[in-house]
C-alpha cells in the first residue's frame, strides 16, 4: 500500500556524502521536491543542483535543525562521523538523538535511515555504531524505515574503492584473511530505487530491512571479477599477518580512500554480512543487477559525472576524465593567515604562472618544468592569454584552468607528461576577522607508478606550500594602499 507525501518536501541530510551526492540528483529527476544539507553549504553550492533547495545544518546543532526540517515530509538521515576519529560512536550517538527529537518537533512524516548490514555478533565498532543510530532514531516518536546495505557498486562506494584500487595499482596483491568473507554487494541504482520508493509505503514505517544483490561473493572473488573487466589479473597471496589495523595502514599506503574511513571499512571486513530478507524487494520491485552489471554500471556513470564548480572529490574532470584514475585523491597542502583584503589576494592568485612565477621556489617549478619539457610535455612552451586576467579553458603553462570562482578559488589541473591526474587549488576563505589563503594539491594516481610518483614528491609539498602561501600573503599585503602623508 502506498502513501501520499502531505507537504512533498524530501530532505536529504547529509547531501554531500556519497549516498546523498547521489540521491539528491536520483529524487530530483523523479520530480521530488528535495531539500539537501550539509555542514557547509559551499560544498552542495558546486554540484549544479539549480532545483533543490540548498541549506547549511548540523546535527550537533539542534537549531539548525529545526530549520532544516521545516515542512519536511520524509527526511533521509545519512550521516555518520567515523572519518573524525575514534571518538566516532559517541557523536553519532548525539547527532541521531538530536535529529529524531527535531524530526519530532517539526511533524516529519517519516525518516528513512540507511544503515549497514550487521552480522549476528559484530566485531566492528563502526557496525555497532551504524545500528545504535538506528536505535536512537527509532526512540523518536516518528517512524523509521531503516535500510541496511552491505558493499555499494557505484563511484565513489569505499568498499567498491578499495577493490578497484587494489585492482588498479598492484602488479601483486598480499592480501589478509577477510578476502575470504562473504557479501551481497547492490549495485547504487538498486539501493537508490529503495530508498527513494521504501517511504511511499505506509507498511515500511517501523520496519528494518537488509538489502543486498542477486549473487553472495567473497571479497577475493569480487576482485577477480573487477579485474576481468579492466583486464587485470593480479596474482593474490593471502597472509595471516595482517590484523585490521595493519591492513587500514596497508591501505593507506596502496590505495585513496581517506584512512579512518578505511580502517572502519576494514573492521567490518572479517565477518560475513549477507543479506537475505527479500521482504523489500518485493515491495518495490526491480531487476536486481548482479557484480557485473553492477560494476559496468558504475564505470559507466563515472564518465558520465558533471564537470563541478570547483575541485569535487572524485570528480571525473579531477581525474583527467580517467575512470581507470583513482577517485579518491591524495592531498597535501598549505595555508597562511593575513590581513590582505580578498581582492588583494585574488588578484595575486590571478597572476599564477606568468613568466615562469609560481609565487615560491622558482628554481623547483623551474625543474620539474624542464623535465617535464624533456619527455615532450607541454611545459616551456605555451604562454598565458592574459597576464592578470584567467578564465576556464585557459592555458598556464603545463596547467589549465578548469573552474574559477572570482575572489574565492581557482583550479587548475595539471597536463605535465605524469602517471596520474593533478589538480593544484588556491582558495580564500574569511577567518576571525582575517583571510586564510590555501594551496592544495590533489592527485588520482594511476596504478602503482602513480602512487610511488607521489610518495617521491610528498617531501617537497609541505615546503613548497607552505612557502606559496606565504608569499601570497605578503605579495597582497603590498598591494594594500598607502595613507596619504600628512602635510
Amino acid at each position: 500500500m502506498t502513501t501520499g507525501s502531505g507537504r512533498g518536501v524530501d530532505l536529504v541530510f547529509g547531501a554531500s556524502g556519497y549516498i546523498g551526492s547521489n540521491l539528491v540528483p536520483f529524487l530530483l529527476e523523479e520530480g521530488r521536491s528535495v531539500r539537501a544539507t550539509s555542514r557547509n553549504v559551499e560544498v552542495l553550492q558546486s554540484r549544479g543542483w539549480a532545483e533543490a533547495d540548498l541549506l547549511e545544518a548540523d546535527a550537533l546543532d539542534p537549531e539548525s535543525l529545526d530549520v532544516a526540517l521545516q515542512n519536511v515530509d520524509t527526511a533521509y538521515y545519512l550521516v555518520h562521523s567515523m572519518a573524525v576519529g575514534e571518538n566516532f560512536p559517541e557523536l553519532d550517538a548525539t547527532a541521531a538523538a538530536n535529529f529524531a527529537a527535531a524530526a519530532a518537533r517539526q511533524q516529519v512524516r517519516r525518516i528513512v535511515y540507511l544503515g549497514g548490514l550487521v552480522p549476528d555478533s559484530p566485531q566492528s565498532k563502526h557496525l555497532r555504531s551504524r545500528r545504535e543510530t538506528g536505535d536512537i532514531l527509532r526512540r523518536g516518536s516518528v517512524p523509521v524505515t531503516e535500510i541496511r546495505a552491505g558493499m555499494i557498486i557505484g563511484p565513489g562506494s569505499a568498499a567498491w574503492e578499495v577493490i578497484r584500487d587494489l585492482v588498479n595499482h598492484l602488479p601483486l596483491m598480499i592480501t589478509p584473511r577477510w578476502v575470504q568473507s562473504r557479501s551481497t554487494p547492490i549495485a547504487l541504482s538498486n539501493l537508490l530505487r529503495y530508498l527513494a520508493e521504501a517511504p511511499q509505503h505506509a507498511e515500511t514505517a517501523g520496519e528494518i530491512y537488509d538489502v543486498g544483490g542477486p549473487e553472495v561473493l567473497t571479497y577475493i572473488e569480487i576482485m577477480r571479477l573487477y579485474g576481468q573487466l579492466v583486464g587485470k589479473r593480479p596474482p593474490i597471496i593471502e597472509v595471516p599477518v595482517l590484523t585490521p589495523r595493519l591492513s587500514s595502514y596497508w591501505l593507506r599506503l596502496v590505495t585513496t580512500v581517506p584512512t579512518n574511513i578505511a580502517r572502519a571499512l576494514i573492521d567490518g571486513l572479517s565477518q560475513d554480512v549477507i543479506a537475505s530478507d527479500g521482504r523489500l524487494a518485493k515491495l518495490v520491485p526491480q531487476d536486481l543487477l548482479g557484480f557485473r552489471g553492477a560494476a559496468q554500471e558504475a564505470l559507466s556513470a563515472d564518465r558520465q559525472h558533471a564537470v563541478p564548480a570547483r575541485w569535487v572529490e572524485g570528480s571525473i574532470a579531477c581525474r583527467d576524465f580517467r575512470p581507470d584514475y583513482a577517485f579518491y585523491a591524495k592531498r597535501a597542502g598549505a595555508g597562511a593567515m593575513t590581513s590582505a583584503s580578498r581582492d588583494a589576494l585574488w588578484s595575486v592568485i590571478l597572476t599564477v604562472g606568468d613568466k615562469g612565477d609560481f609565487f615560491y621556489a622558482r628554481w623547483l617549478w623551474w625543474l620539474r618544468r624542464v623535465v617535464d619539457w624533456l619527455v615532450g610535455g607541454p611545459s616551456l612552451r605555451r604562454r598565458r592569454r592574459h597576464p592578470r586576467e584567467l578564465r576556464v579553458g585557459d592555458v598556464v603553462d603545463s596547467w589549465r584552468v578548469i573552474a574559477v570562482e572570482p575572489g574565492q578559488s581557482l583550479t587548475l589541473i595539471m597536463e605535465m607528461k605524469a602517471v596520474g591526474s593533478g589538480v593544484l587549488e588556491y582558495a580564500i576563505a574569511d577567518a576571525d576577522g582575517k583571510r586564510r589563503i590555501s594551496a592544495d594539491a590533489y592527485w588520482h594516481p594511476a596504478g602503482v607508478w602513480g602512487l610511488l610518483y607521489w610518495y617521491a614528491l610528498l617531501p617537497f609539498h609541505g615546503y613548497l606550500f607552505r612557502g606559496t602561501t606565504r608569499a601570497i600573503a605578503r605579495r597582497a599585503e603590498d598591494r594594500r594602499p598607502q595613507p596619504n602623508p600628512t602635510r
